[in-house]
């Protein structure tokens, strides 16, 4: 290899888009109001109140984090027992609750973010869950509650055909479905958002398993799905928001 070859490799690895971000041009640094920390939810949706999600974290774990991360796995089989809504809760705190809010900007919450930009938004596939009727769910971090979208008793059959058919979702009591709305995450960080975007997911879909690991519940995170089927399932237009990440939670056998 010449030099001026592996001098031109070197500038590109160099190169990278943050590098060529002028992050004296964000919509952040030219005084523009930043996107709400909640997608806005109609008025007239019910809402299902949910109990708090720390308390009951802390109240249900079985075993410390070193054990749950020890015994971690994917689980891809469920009894046919349903998870209560406190223990629905728990794990929607552990994901993405709420611990503080700094300003009408920023929010810290169960998991880090970078910036703390928080770009998802929480959509629930019922199946069985004691207290709701099966259907599509939005989780309302900001509120402690759940917008009730839709009620359908093929919930889950639809979320498994959107999934190039992974039945793990038909049999779940409930899967998590994670969208992003990248203009969060661009308002501070322009191109750059959408590498930590990706981070971002990972660190909710941890939390997830060692929630349930510490629940005496099974987790599976899928990312193998149909872009368009699961957006349509959301009712989500794939551009301004859009499915980025999933995964089935249920009780073990």
């Amino acid at each position: 290899m010449s030099a001026g070859k592996f001098d031109a490799q070197r500038f590109f690895l160099k190169d990278t888009i943050r590098k060529r971000i002028n992050f004296l041009q964000t919509a952040q640094s030219r005084g523009l109001a930043a996107p709400p920390l909640q997608k806005p939810c109609p008025p007239d949706i019910s809402r299902v109140d949910l109990p708090d999600g720390a308390q009951a974290l802390a109240r249900l774990a079985k075993m410390p984090v070193g054990k749950a991360i020890a015994g971690r796995e994917s689980l891809r089989e469920y009894s046919a027992d349903p998870l209560d809504l406190e223990e629905l809760s728990a794990l929607l705190w552990a994901t993405q609750g709420v611990r503080q809010v700094l300003s009408p900007d920023t929010a810290l919450r169960s998991v880090p973010s970078a910036g703390a930009r928080h770009s998802f938004e929480t959509y629930l596939v019922v199946n069985r869950v004691s207290g709701l009727t099966s259907g599509l769910y939005r989780y309302l971090p900001f509120d402690g509650k759940l917008a009730q979208l839709k009620i359908d008793p093929q919930i889950g059959r639809k979320a498994a055909l959107a999934s190039f058919g992974q039945g793990l979702l038909a049999a779940a009591a409930v899967a998590f479905f994670w969208t992003a709305l990248p203009t969060r995450m661009e308002w501070r960080y322009d191109l750059a958002a959408h590498k930590v975007i990706a981070i971002d997911a990972g660190h909710v879909g941890q939390n997830l398993y060692l929630a349930c690991e510490a629940l005496g519940a099974g987790c599976c995170a899928v990312a193998a799905y149909d872009q368009d089927a699961c957006d349509t399932l959301l009712d989500v237009n794939g551009n301004e928001e859009f499915t980025i990440y999933l995964a089935a939670v249920g009780r073990r056998r």
